[in-house]
């Protein structure tokens, strides 16, 4: 049986400024987001996700800039279902879809903070943003199948008399759902094409793929849904050197504010002072709380550092540690692996010269001749990672 294909996620930029050079542009800066889209497809990439915030852009444009950018990658729009009405987001979808000959994604947010749910004016709570995202993704599938008009007389939605003519090109957007609640696990497991996942270690990930794939078995469903893992990567020729970037890179992450006390450390950040409601950042906070280092190279102080907003935790060292690590990940069973940098050019230009090829390569002499680990070694776990001797691993 061929191996199931294993494909690659980043994150677009729309101008220069990161996490680490700290710029803090706000503007598109249009030859930037097209060289950007381009080195993106040129590495090897997959999916470039479109993120979504309160004061940011609109993802729907900027995806379709990046679609007359590009040939073949696919944006992955981030949506929250209380920003646009589900008839409107099908259709923009489905313009998109064609707009790019059949590569639009939308990603669901059901949203993870009260209050930056507010400042759009969504007053629900998270069950009930849970309920909505649910109905949400029924919507749109039904626009995108039916062919003569028809009513809707939900909880959170209500219409008479709707059809489209606006059709995705293959008859439906891949539907993407994150999370690490018991409600995000039954809506994406019923639902989603995709489930996203952030970087934890493997035991934890396991669980959660565990969690989503019973859910969509309870659902009935035959299949279940592509995984999704999101890492940060911080890679360098040797692991020491990797080590050092790694240190670099978590003093600027420190000092955001000028102090150790800076809002963005530990579990106070500009969500809520009290720290993260949602699970999957308090997971991730609780898994930093541990220790350092997980697994072969999975590593936390970037999550702690930045109150686990969003996707944070790292995977540290060369490009051979770090790609035994994507695999390790392939093997527990994620399809879809995301990756992108706290210096994110730069970063990307890396991962599509030296890691994605890596993996690639393992996965496909794997495939031709049976054999693991030839092109690239992973040693058994238990062993402690390289450049770090003596730390124990989960």
């Amino acid at each position: 049986m061929p191996a199931r294909p294993i494909e690659f996620i980043s994150a677009i930029n729309v101008n220069p400024a990161n996490e680490v050079n700290r710029l803090g542009l706000a503007d598109i800066d249009v030859p930037y987001l097209r060289r950007y889209s381009r080195l993106l497809e040129d590495g090897g990439f997959d999916y470039t996700l479109v993120p979504y915030g309160s004061a940011g852009h609109d993802p729907f444009t900027v995806a379709a800039a990046v679609t007359q950018y590009t040939e073949r990658i696919k944006p992955i729009v981030a949506l929250r279902p209380n920003t646009v009405y589900p008839t409107v987001a099908a259709k923009a979808l489905a313009t998109l879809d064609q707009l790019s000959n059949g590569r639009a994604v939308v990603h669901f947010i059901a949203g993870g903070s009260d209050r930056e749910q507010r400042r759009e004016g969504d007053t629900l709570s998270k069950a009930e943003r849970y309920e909505r995202q649910e109905e949400y993704i029924r919507v749109l599938r039904r626009v995108w199948s039916e062919t003569e008009a028809f009513d809707h007389d939900g909880k959170y939605y209500q219409f008479q008399d709707f059809v489209s003519r606006v059709r995705p090109v293959n008859g439906t957007v891949p539907v993407s759902v994150g999370g690490s609640s018991d409600d995000a696990y039954r809506v994406g497991g019923a639902l989603a094409d995709i489930f996203g996942l952030w970087g934890e270690p493997l035991a934890e990930t396991a669980q959660q793929i565990a969690r989503f794939s019973d859910e969509a078995r309870r659902a009935g469903r035959d299949d279940v849904p592509r995984t999704w893992v999101t890492f940060r990567p911080i890679i360098a020729p040797t692991d020491e050197l990797a080590w050092e970037k790694a240190h670099r890179t978590l003093d600027i992450l420190k000092d955001r504010s000028g102090n150790t006390n800076s809002p963005w450390v530990g579990r106070k950040n500009w969500n809520s002072p009290e720290g993260p409601a949602n699970v999957g950042s308090q997971r991730l906070l609780d898994i930093a709380a541990r220790k350092d280092l997980h697994d072969r190279a999975l590593w936390t102080p970037t999550a702690t550092a930045t109150g686990a907003q969003g996707a944070s935790t790292a995977l540290v060292g060369s490009y051979e540690t770090v790609a035994a690590a994507i695999l390790d990940y392939v093997d527990l069973g994620a399809d879809l692996i995301s990756i992108r940098g706290y210096d994110n050019l730069n970063d990307a230009i890396d991962y599509g010269r030296y890691l994605i090829p890596l993996v690639r390569q393992e996965l496909a002499h794997r495939e031709a001749t049976g054999e693991r680990g030839t092109v690239v070694r992973q040693d058994p776990l238990e062993q402690a990672p390289l450049g770090q001797p003596g730390l124990v691993t989960s």
